[in-house]
């Protein structure tokens, strides 16, 4: 398809509107709106001025996109979902700007969502039908709820703990391979009697490097995401010594997710990574090694760099 189609009963004024979008009936659509090539817009959609649609788009019906929206490539925008872009409206009474919405590449925005203004989603999100989202979204993540939650990620296999078993006079911690970037999660040597366990990890044997900082995370609500970072050269080597958290791994190619939930699991995070850690237990207690001093310019924060900066490298 290479033309425009543009129902007769839609009242369309923009000229910026891609080749092999289709616009159906009941439409209205503002002088200035930026719509990208092979867009759906489906009936009932109305479409202000400072609106920023990309390529194969989906609009499904009864939506509204008001001023301040970006929407980028790929989007899905399920039915009635509704879009703020003013914290405290009051009737003929206009902010000097409205505040940006940014609904990241291939996110999906389920029927009936709410997303207040200034809130940005990050690519590959899916958001729920009838979640109502009050925070930044971060990428491939799954929120449903009211507020929304986090309650997984889009590509993660079914969280897991691997179940290793060691030979207790082995002394020896057999890695599992994540299949991601390099990513192992270690049984460390678990040793019960009836005075209690004792669990123990060496440097370079168990833990593939010299650590020259540790951490530890507690007292994080179960709601709370962290992480959400890698990093260009550091190594880092978790244990949930108490409670358990759930971590998400992705290296740009492939995405896992595992439970971190005995005090004998090691998980080895090597450099070009993604990591979150979330669903932290109530007395969870997260220990993390890291190989080198804290080095602010060693982070990759945001997600779309991150995959840039890996495919510069060729990936894992």
């Amino acid at each position: 398809m290479n033309k425009i189609k543009i129902h007769p009963t839609s009242d369309v004024q923009a000229n910026n509107i891609g080749f092999g979008t289709r616009i159906w009936q009941y439409c209205v659509i503002f002088e200035n709106a930026n719509i990208g090539s092979e867009c759906n817009i489906c009936a009932h959609v109305l479409i202000e001025n400072d609106v920023f649609i990309g390529n194969n788009v989906t609009i499904k019906s009864g939506v509204q996109l008001w001023d301040g929206l970006r929407i980028g490539d790929g989007v899905f925008i399920g039915p009635n979902a509704t879009f703020a872009n003013d914290i405290f409206p009051r009737s003929k009474k206009y902010p000097e700007k409205f505040l940006n919405t940014v609904i990241g590449r291939k996110a999906s925005i389920g029927a009936n969502a709410t997303i207040l203004p200034g809130i940005s989603i990050g690519a590959g999100a899916m958001i729920g039908a009838g979640a109502v989202i009050t925070k930044d979204v971060p990428p491939n993540a799954i929120v449903v709820g009211n507020p929304g939650v986090i309650i997984g990620y889009c590509g993660a296999d079914t969280p897991r703990s691997d179940p290793i078993e060691i030979p207790v006079k082995s002394g020896e911690a057999i890695p599992s391979d994540l299949r991601v970037g390099g990513a192992r999660l270690f049984a460390l040597p678990h040793i019960p009697d009836m005075r209690g366990s004792l669990s123990v990890a060496e440097y370079e044997k168990h833990i593939p490097f010299i650590p020259r900082r540790c951490f530890w995370v507690f007292d994080v609500p179960s709601r709370e995401v962290r992480g959400e970072h890698a990093h260009k050269a550091l190594h880092q080597y978790l244990i949930c010594v108490k409670g358990s958290v759930n971590v998400v791994l992705d290296d740009g190619n492939s995405r896992t997710e595992l439970v971190l939930d005995k005090p004998n699991l090691g998980l080895h995070i090597p450099p070009l990574v993604w990591g979150i850690q979330y669903k932290y237990s109530k007395d969870a207690v997260l220990l993390v090694l890291a190989s080198d001093a804290y080095d602010s310019n060693d982070y990759l924060r945001d997600y779309d760099e991150f995959l840039v900066y890996v495919a510069e490298r060729g990936g894992q």
